[in-house]
């Protein structure tokens, strides 16, 4: 009698040359997908030296008064923003790569006419942190819920890993095709989701709809770090606030599409004359943008 050995499904992986087309079209069965190679080990470098004096200043955990979310974020985890202002290369390479707006392109324009960034972050995972509650990240837009799958795509997330994602330090997990699902309440359970593991450098593109969760990390002494950034239509608000936070002065350094991204130029929505502007004229003028 031959035993039948049961293998775990891995999530699909293709370079990040791939043809666009072959990309979407993965996304569209699985929810997501992984490139390989999205950021060289020299980028890597320049990144983390560029975080890393912040990131030794942050304290692991959560202070959020609300236990809930303090848990969502985690007790051993590492959460830095602001990340335009705190590393040229996040913000001159990273959030301007060809290949995140040729995405963010094809996910928005047709459906939405823009779109923006809702946040970027490192993330750590540090030993002994539990897995995360599984959940969609179009939560954050509460009324899309109800929607299902036929609803817009109204987020999606680029997570990058600066260092390897294992199942054992924490790989995020993910339910394939549960962006597929009728009902946005039901967001999967332990035993549905699969690790995404990744070589540093290696980035997992997926829809809001997909429900995903920060893993265990059952290490005694591995990190796993992580940057994530997710992308809005121009309709909505992000989560966090740009303009208060990035200098005008290192606004005006930046590419048009980048400043577009953080909030210092005027949004245009499918259907909509323009939002986000001044006296109904676009913001980047008002700003003394070029």
């Amino acid at each position: 009698m031959t035993e039948t050995i049961t293998k775990t499904p891995r999530l699909r992986a293709v370079p990040r040359e791939t043809p666009l087309a072959e990309i979407l079209s993965i996304v569209k069965v699985d929810g997501g997908v992984i490139l390989k190679g999205f950021l060289t080990p020299d980028q890597i470098v320049r990144f983390n030296t560029d975080i890393e004096p912040s990131m030794q200043q942050l304290a692991a955990g959560s202070e959020h008064e609300d236990p809930d979310i303090a848990e969502f974020h985690g007790s051993n985890t590492k959460r830095l923003t602001n990340l335009i202002t705190l590393s040229k290369t996040f913000r001159e390479e990273i959030v301007d790569d060809d290949l995140v707006h040729q995405i963010g392109d094809a996910t928005f324009l047709e459906e939405s006419g823009t779109y923006w960034m809702g946040t970027a972050q490192v993330i750590e995972i540090g030993p002994g942190n539990v897995a995360q509650v599984l959940h969609r990240d179009l939560e954050n837009y509460f009324p899309f819920v109800g929607m299902g799958p036929a609803g817009p795509e109204v987020i999606c997330n680029f997570l990058i890993a600066l260092t390897d994602f294992t199942e054992e330090n924490g790989a995020t997990r993910i339910v394939p095709g549960s962006h597929t699902w009728p009902d946005y309440t039901d967001r999967g359970k332990p035993e549905d989701t699969i690790p995404a593991e990744m070589e540093a450098g290696d980035a997992l593109f997926f829809s809001g709809k997909l429900a995903h969760g920060g893993g265990a990390n059952k290490t005694e002494s591995e990190y796993r770090r992580g940057v994530a950034f997710t992308l809005n239509p121009g309709y909505l608000t992000p989560e966090e606030a740009y303009p208060f936070l990035v200098d005008l002065e290192l606004a005006k350094t930046l590419s048009p599409r980048v400043q577009r991204l953080i909030g210092f130029r005027s949004q245009f929505p499918t259907g909509s004359p323009g939002l986000w502007q001044t006296d109904y004229a676009e913001l980047a003028n008002h700003l003394g943008l070029s």
